[in-house]
Parts: structure tokens; C-alpha cells; sequence
């Protein structure tokens, strides 16, 4: 049976960073994938799905994802929000909304995903708090040394839903549009209405 190694075999903190960056990009290929056939195995209706993001503000700022990777999707509907009010809203809509599994969705720990939690009973865990350190001041110093390392990835953020003021999302005040009817049928109507009224002189 198959069992990943990820800290046995490979020592240099690199390389298991790049091929763990390869797994996470696979996840977005593959959502995309799903998202163009889906449909069309389902019913055999040419059209494709939207792919949604996961990423949060907290992730965001921090730096904690991987360029190019299930962080980048077509529209992210939490990706305004931070961890803290995204897990309130979860309880508040598991209670409201009488949804069971929402809690239990609250209760898994935060990980990535790309590491086993466990393996033969030694745990292997890379659950997302174990990044950071102790202290508020080494917290403080580690979350500026990530921003800056990482705030290249910011510019390609999925565009979100901002329902908050403190996204850090460079487009969150570009307000134009950007899911649109392809079939415009006010304006090819409006346009067709010119061509029929020119046609008629």
C-alpha cells in the first residue's frame, strides 16, 4: 500500500516546499477540469461551471497559499473576510440554517492538506497554527517577514465578495462588473432595433 513520505525522504525544507506547491496547483487544474466537464457529462449541455474560492483574508495577507494553486478560481465568496468572522458565520449558519455538518466543518483543524495528518500512529501534522510562534512579538515579526515575502501573491488574488472594509484584495475598489449575461439581450436588442430602423431608410 502507498504511503506518503513526505519528512522521511526528502530533508531540504525546498524541496518538499516545490513539490507540495505541485499538488496544490493540481488541485486548481483539476477543479478547473471539473468545472468545464461536469456539466457536460451530467446532461450533455455544453456550458461550464464556476470555480469558486477558499482563500480568506488572513491567508492573504499572510502570504499562506501557493501561487496559482485551488486559491485561484473564478470568484472567491469568502475571500473578503478574515478567519475569525468566516468561523462565526459558520456557526451562526449551522444553528440558523439547522445545517449539522457546518460544525463539523468548524471543529477539523485548518491545514493545507498537504502533508498526512498521521502515518503508521506518528503524527505528521501541518495543521495551519503550528506556523506560527509563541510570543506576540515573534508573531508580530513573523506575520511582517511572510507579508513581505509573499506579497507578490497578492496582485493575483481571485476577485471576492467584499462585504468587509479591511481586504487586502488590489482591486477591491474596482467596482466594474465582471460576470456578465453573454447573451446582452437589452443591448443586442437595442442593436438590432438601429440595423432594422437603417435598413428601413
Amino acid at each position: 500500500m502507498y504511503a506518503p513520505r513526505f519528512r522521511i525522504n526528502l530533508k531540504a525544507l525546498l524541496s518538499k516546499s516545490a513539490l507540495q506547491n505541485v499538488q496544490a496547483r493540481v488541485r486548481m487544474v483539476m477543479s478547473y477540469l471539473f468545472a468545464q466537464l461536469s456539466v457536460y457529462v451530467a446532461t450533455g449541455s455544453e456550458r461550464s461551471l464556476l470555480v469558486l474560492g477558499s482563500g480568506n483574508v488572513d491567508e492573504a495577507l499572510r502570504g499562506y497559499l501557493t501561487k496559482y494553486d485551488c486559491s485561484s478560481a473564478d470568484i472567491n465568496p469568502i475571500g473578503g473576510i478574515s478567519k475569525t468572522d468566516l468561523r462565526k458565520f459558520i456557526l451562526y449558519t449551522a444553528d440558523k440554517l439547522d445545517v449539522p455538518i457546518l460544525k463539523e466543518i468548524y471543529k477539523a483543524p485548518p491545514t493545507a492538506e498537504l502533508e498526512p495528518l498521521s502515518m503508521r500512529g506518528a503524527r505528521f501534522k501541518q495543521t495551519d497554527e503550528e506556523t506560527w510562534e509563541d510570543t506576540v512579538a515573534q508573531k508580530v515579526k513573523h506575520f511582517f517577514r511572510m507579508y513581505a515575502i509573499n506579497r507578490h501573491k497578492q496582485t493575483v488574488l481571485t476577485p471576492s465578495v467584499h462585504m468587509e472594509n479591511y481586504s487586502p484584495d488590489d482591486n477591491r475598489f474596482d467596482l466594474r462588473q465582471f460576470l456578465y449575461n453573454f447573451r446582452w439581450p437589452w443591448q443586442f436588442a437595442a442593436i438590432d432595433r438601429h440595423v432594422n430602423a437603417n435598413e428601413g431608410c
